[in-house]
């Protein structure tokens, strides 16, 4: 946790009384730089002054006068590097709807408290407060782009590597298999995540070429853990743009056929993040593997174009709820409906259910009383190398045990 007594902090508020109650505290958490304003203006004035410069604003967002909203681009437009947290007596869905709109901006936000703000809750963001950003430090953090042909040259010369990240059965704790995620294993950079490359190599043709690799090495992979004795199943991301040319169809199940894997231990993970072309040869494409026992999961269910429309059209087994509609939908009433009604739809269409984004045990425990098939998050595993996972079973057995993450017969 940073050392509060060293943080600058701006409370933002029309409320006289309000802006009391929270610097007290504040102050009973340790902090000792502590401004108070009651309008927009007179805190960008604040915020114009270098050396008063807060490292954390706590931003009212319903004000006369400039609200929140508006104080937020006025933080842009000044390139602010601090922290927000939003202090609010409107609804939980205009909280979230803000707290996306301050991430859309790249401003770091801790989190919302709702009016009246208790303590314990104030406590638990200021914990997740990193230590101050100076000006001009944000500029060196920001993400290294790649062209198509440093892409097509990493394809080449075997740079992409796969991790894999767990997916347990909530029930029993079982190990049910695997993800597998790219990573570029960059000489100069060191490793690099697929948003940085992914996009790209759509963009210039790429794609087909990449997705062959990590369809190689997982099925090898998958091979060698099932001379080892481990049943799982492997799940491989596939881009629609994978799925514009008939051969792919005929790639996969030849790779799948020289590894020597079956059919119904494969999963393919269907992702949007583009419009489908000729959805014929799509269609064609995945009801052709469908038919040879290869499972379709829709991935990242109820974002982009992962919609209702592609669970009629596509024949998928599998869905997945997206991480933003899982962590956290214990306590936020928005988040618990959309995740009950995507696991309810698709336990009616008899589909199984990974609930993607597990990151604490509040999120395990929900996945637990609501029945989830399938979980899969930081809290049971982060991606790693495949010679990490025997290693992670043994831990993760012991915490089952340890932490009573399964019910006892």
């Amino acid at each position: 946790m940073t050392k509060l007594s060293a943080i600058k902090i701006l409370i933002l508020d029309d409320d006289p009384f309000i802006l009391k109650i929270l610097a007290r505290m504040l102050e009973k958490q340790g902090v000792v730089h502590i401004s108070c304003c009651e309008k927009g203006e007179d805190a960008l004035v604040l915020i114009d002054d270098a050396d008063r410069r807060p490292d954390l604003i706590l931003l009212d967002l319903n004000m006369p006068g400039m609200d929140g909203i508006e104080f937020v681009r006025h933080l842009v437009g000044r390139r602010y590097v601090g922290s927000l947290i939003l202090v609010s007596g409107e609804d939980e869905r205009m909280l979230r709807t803000t707290e996306k709109l301050v991430q859309a901006h790249k401003i770091t936000i801790l989190g919302y408290l709702q009016k009246p703000v208790q303590p314990e809750a104030l406590e638990a963001l200021l914990i997740k407060l990193a230590p101050p950003v100076q000006q001009g430090e944000r500029a060196a953090g920001v993400k290294k782009t790649y062209d198509g042909p440093a892409i097509k040259a990493a394809i080449e010369s075997g740079e992409l590597v796969n991790y894999y990240q767990p997916k347990v059965r909530v029930d029993t704790g079982a190990l049910a298999g695997v993800e597998t995620l790219v990573r570029w294993r960059h000489p100069e950079d060191g490793i690099v995540y697929p948003d940085q490359f992914i996009g790209v190599a759509e963009k210039h043709g790429l794609i087909n070429a990449l997705t062959q690799k990590v369809l190689e090495q997982a099925f090898a992979q998958a091979r060698l853990w099932q001379q080892s004795g481990y049943e799982l199943k492997v799940a491989v991301n596939v881009s629609m743009d994978n799925l514009a040319s008939l051969d792919f169809q005929d790639v996969v199940v030849r790779l799948a056929a020289k590894s020597a894997i079956p059919p119904n231990k494969i999963v393919l993970e269907i992702t949007e993040s583009q419009l489908m072309g000729d959805v014929r040869v799509s269609l064609e494409i995945l009801t052709r593997l469908r038919l040879k026992r290869f499972h379709l999961s829709i991935d990242d269910f109820g974002t982009g174009h992962s919609s209702l429309a592609q669970l009629r059209d596509i024949p998928f087994d599998e869905l997945k709820i997206d991480q933003g509609f899982v962590h956290r939908a214990w306590e936020s009433e928005t988040l618990r409906v959309i995740y009950d009604t995507s696991l309810a739809l698709a336990k009616q269409l008899n589909m199984e259910t990974v609930a993607e984004g597990v990151e604490d045990r509040g999120d395990w425990e929900l996945l637990r009383q609501t029945g989830c098939d399938l979980a899969q998050g930081n809290f049971i595993a982060k991606p790693m190398p495949a010679d990490r996972l025997s290693h992670w079973m043994k831990e993760w057995q012991t915490r089952i045990e340890t932490e009573s993450l399964v019910a006892r017969d």
